[in-house]
């Protein structure tokens, strides 16, 4: 039995092709909102965080050097929350995503600098560095998505 998938790619059991049930699975409005969602997750407690508790965020700030804490803090927020929201909504995903994408890469380098550190500090900031390459990665891949969305409506 062969399914066609949003990109126009037959889904067919024992082919070695993605099974049907995956397809249906993966392949549907409200496991691509939940996905967002999880993509986002760490931006939108983030963002919240700072607006709740200001003084936490500007003291965020400070810790990797940025002055004035209180711009760098504002300008956080708004790209943590804005980014979020325009990616949960599907709208302009291409903006979101890519507003996080860049902050999340400049993140890497101001707050994970291991290099400059050594024993367990190293590995887990090395760690932290690498993963948030995947999550900047993530945001290629929910632009994609979306665009294909748009393209097959």
């Amino acid at each position: 039995m062969n399914t066609s998938t949003a990109d126009g790619i037959a889904a067919s059991e024992g082919t070695g092709r993605t099974p049907d049930w995956v397809v249906r699975l993966l392949d549907n409005t409200v496991t691509l909102f939940v996905a967002r969602v999880w993509v986002i997750s760490p931006f939108l407690i983030s963002g919240l965080g700072k607006l709740l508790d200001w003084h936490a965020g500007e003291l965020e700030m400070l810790h990797v050097g940025l002055h004035p804490a209180w711009l760098f803090n504002t300008a956080a927020l708004i790209t943590e929350l804005g980014g979020s929201l325009l990616i949960v909504l599907n709208r302009k995903v291409w903006l979101g995503a890519g507003a996080l994408g860049v902050f999340t890469v400049l993140t890497i380098f101001l707050a994970h600098r291991f290099w400059e550190m050594s024993g367990n500090l190293r590995t887990m900031e090395m760690n932290s560095f690498f993963e948030h390459w995947t999550i900047s990665a993530s945001f290629i891949l929910v632009t994609v998505l979306a665009i294909r969305e748009r393209h097959h409506r």
